[in-house]
């Protein structure tokens, strides 16, 4: 049985959240405000499989929430709810450390199934990490597996290995490396990150793709400003290098 923390105000949408998913077998709790998600998840340490939040909350709203969550380390399976749907707001969710983005009003199965989404990807990664030591893991050639240099990126289990440092990366931030990655050796704008990672196909702001490459760079660069392996390409866009020259 998975346990789901719903942070909605609204309490009737709140109550009929909870009924939907204890009928699919989940524990639900409930709280309509986001200082209180904070105390339950990071100062009381109490053990959720999964967290729905609104964004828009009396106090802290949940752009907050979600930021403070993963600057506490705490990278529990977080999908946004909210009745802003706007392209630069689905960003800022993501950009706020969010797994998935709801707009109101929605589909009640469509939420479940991306909730069940969630739980299984955490499910898998519990999976590798018992069925495999870390100190194997880096030595290990899988598709879930890219080298470079003296980095690893684990796509399985979101993380970034250099050396004994271990970055814990978002969903959002692993699919975007997970694409540069892919198209290594060329160009790719910032129209098109919109499109094929993040399914944005309206006339979004692109300046959100320039805050994410900014962390990433931080991640895999010994120095960020002078960015080896992802380059800007003036005018265009980004661009992954494996082999940089010296």
């Amino acid at each position: 049985m998975s346990r789901i923390l719903i942070v909605e105000d609204e309490a009737h949408l709140a109550q009929g959240l909870r009924f939907n998913f204890e009928a699919e077998g989940h524990s639900v709790q409930t709280t309509e405000r986001g200082e209180d998600a904070l105390t339950r998840l990071v100062k009381n340490r109490e053990n959720f499989d999964a967290l729905v939040l609104d964004v828009m909350l009396p106090g802290k709203d949940g752009f907050s929430v979600a930021r403070e969550l993963r600057e506490a380390k705490n990278y529990i399976p977080l999908l946004m709810l909210t009745a802003r749907g706007r392209p630069e707001d689905v960003l800022k969710g993501f950009e706020s450390g969010a797994d998935d983005y709801l707009p109101k009003p929605f589909n009640l199965s469509i939420l479940i199934a991306r909730i069940e989404s969630l739980l299984r990807r955490k499910n898998w990664s519990r999976t590798a990490k018992s069925h495999t030591p870390d100190q194997e893991r880096p030595n290990t050639d899988s598709p879930d597996i890219f080298r470079f240099d003296d980095k690893v990126v684990d796509f399985q289990n979101l993380q970034l290995r250099a050396g004994s440092s271990i970055v814990q990366l978002t969903v959002m931030e692993l699919d975007l490396l997970r694409y540069l990655i892919r198209n290594a050796g060329r160009p790719v704008s910032r129209k098109a990150i919109l499109q094929d990672v993040w399914n944005l196909h309206e006339d979004t702001d692109t300046r959100a793709i320039d805050n994410f490459i900014v962390r990433l760079r931080r991640y895999i660069e010994l120095k960020p400003s002078k960015p080896r392996y992802l380059l800007t390409i003036r005018g265009l866009g980004y661009q992954f290098v494996t082999d940089p020259k010296p």
